[in-house]
């Protein structure tokens, strides 16, 4: 901006009301007056701050450029005089009440496991961040049910081996990682601290691990790719209703350098109950860049995780998938994968991984853990292992959570929530959680006895208090005969109904020997959940 006036703190109180609004973001002085009628969360929030300086609300909700976009140059009336800083203007303004001592954050050194850094979150985090971030689905029977399903999964360690040294390398889709971890794709991170996604990205960069952009971040990938250059990310897609718009950002994706692959969101084609988030009223000036939604109120209540999601398209299929591919050439792979069945369809698809997830229990409760989900595929399908990456998320919170799932073939895992929570404390938060777990990982392996993950495997772990939850076939095990097809049109037919004849072409481009013409589209036969579709 060029040269601009500096005022003093004084002058800058004396226009504190709805005819003169001034206010102060970032040591610039803007004036706000005519645009108070036109804010989309109302006037209110912009005079609770007139005549004083606005940058920690304005920071949690919105990025830089946002005022410098919406006003007129001449709006921008100059620069705060530091000299004239003095303990009032730091005052906060009247109706907010100073935040406790009892609330203050700890310092980052005293917090030592994941846990820490939730319990620090509940205490300091705003009503709303806190209840946006900790809700799970109704009765939070799966979100619970993550967590203590690994606890019940014991290991079986091997002694008397040289475990001097220890290796956490791995390989994620063509990516060499210090860890089998990623932080998992979570929406409005700038909702705990300004920095929000762009500190999770720097963090990620200065550890080695990948990120995973969600479609609802609160920065752009455009502005993460600069924050942290030569990180690497995959992007979760939810497919919007307008398939324009998704294919916009499917390009964007395939123009970044830095974004290494897709993941096509599929364990949402509902938002869930999530009575906590609804509880408190949201900020209905809050919205995302990469997404259509605003926030709102209504009579559901205030729950974000379901009004920001009302674009995602909820008649998404399998036929879809080759849409997807032709909008990219990244490598493409479903996140939320709950059962064999769909793995076994995503395996003959063709497609390039699946993350076992269940959105953290955030949507369908009572669906079942990710850990359990990975051991029903090598109940039913353990060829799968060979022929894509299967990673897990959803109740990952310790070092020992990472091995287990490494043991039974994930060949990495995500964290969410933790990682959500640890950006509470900022890049510095973010990159203190990595270590963490980390060294927890680390102590594990040599405890086991191995000091590569290429060592680990289903000799380590002992499962019996959670294998009669592992199902063993597509069908009840109890209802014989009942029938195994209940959606779709041909909901009712019998599992041994006579398959018709069709040239299934894989979703990227390759085909069975027999068929002699490559097709760019899926050959159903008139199912819509992908069931008819031919293994290749």
């Amino acid at each position: 901006m060029p040269d601009k006036k500096v005022l003093s703190t004084r002058e800058i109180s004396a226009h504190n009301s709805h005819d003169d609004c001034w206010v102060v973001v970032d040591n610039q002085v803007w004036d706000m007056t005519d645009f108070l009628d036109e804010h989309p969360g109302g006037s209110a929030i912009i005079l609770k701050y007139a005549g004083r300086d606005a940058t920690q609300p304005y920071s949690e909700v919105h990025t830089p450029g946002v005022l410098k976009a919406n006003l007129s140059p001449d709006k921008h009336l100059g620069v705060v005089d530091d000299s004239t800083i003095d303990d009032d203007w730091l005052k906060p303004p009247p109706s907010q009440t100073p935040q406790l001592a009892d609330n203050e954050k700890p310092p980052l050194d005293t917090l030592i496991n994941a846990h820490d850094f939730q319990e620090v979150a509940s205490r300091t985090v705003s009503r709303k961040t806190w209840a946006f971030y900790s809700s799970a689905a109704t009765d939070l029977i799966t979100r619970d049910a993550n967590k203590s399903c690994f606890d019940r999964i014991f290991f079986r360690p091997r002694v008397l081996r040289n475990v001097r040294e220890v290796d956490t390398k791995t390989n994620i889709l063509g990516v060499d990682c210090s860890l089998p971890l990623f932080v998992s794709p979570a929406a409005m991170a700038k909702l705990i601290h300004p920095d929000g996604e762009c500190a999770i990205a720097k963090a990620c960069e200065a550890k080695g691990i990948m990120q995973g952009i969600s479609n609802n971040s609160s920065y752009t990938m455009d502005e993460l790719r600069s924050a942290a250059p030569t990180a690497s990310f995959f992007f979760q897609l939810y497919v919007n209703r307008d398939r324009e718009k998704s294919a916009a950002l499917l390009r964007q994706c395939s123009a970044n350098p830095n974004i290494k692959a897709i993941f096509v969101t599929v364990d949402a084609a509902w938002p869930g109950k999530r009575e906590a988030d609804e509880r408190v009223k949201a900020d209905e000036s809050l919205s995302v860049p990469m997404s259509p939604s605003k926030a709102k109120n209504d009579k559901k209540g205030g729950g974000l995780g379901r009004v920001m999601a009302g674009f995602i398209d909820p008649g998404l299929t399998w036929e879809d998938l080759v849409w997807v591919r032709k909008h990219t050439h990244l490598p493409v792979c479903l996140k939320g994968v709950m059962s064999a069945d769909d793995a076994i369809l995503a395996m003959e698809a063709g497609l390039d991984g699946i993350l076992l997830s269940n959105h953290g229990g955030r949507n369908l409760d009572t669906s079942p853990p990710s850990i359990i989900t990975l051991l029903e595929l090598h109940r039913r399908c353990p060829e799968i292992f060979d022929r894509m990456e299967i990673y897990v998320d959803s109740g990952i919170r310790r070092g020992t959570d990472i091995l287990k799932a490494i043991s039974l073939g994930a060949t990495a895992v995500g964290m969410g929530r933790s990682m959500l929570f640890a950006t509470n404390y900022g890049q510095e938060g973010v990159e203190h959680l990595i270590d963490i777990m980390k060294d927890e990982l680390e102590t594990a392996m040599r405890n086991n006895g191995i000091t590569s993950l290429d060592q680990a495997g289903p000799h380590l772990v002992h499962t019996g208090d959670v294998d009669h939850l592992v199902p063993s076939t597509p069908g009840h095990p109890s209802i014989p005969g009942f029938p195994w097809d209940t959606v779709g049109e041909n909901a009712g037919e019998s599992r041994d109904r006579p398959e018709k004849p069709l040239n299934s072409a894989r979703i990227d481009g390759t085909i069975d020997a027999e068929v002699s013409t490559v097709s760019t589209e899926w050959e159903m036969t008139g199912r819509s959940d992908g069931s008819d579709i031919k293994a290749v």
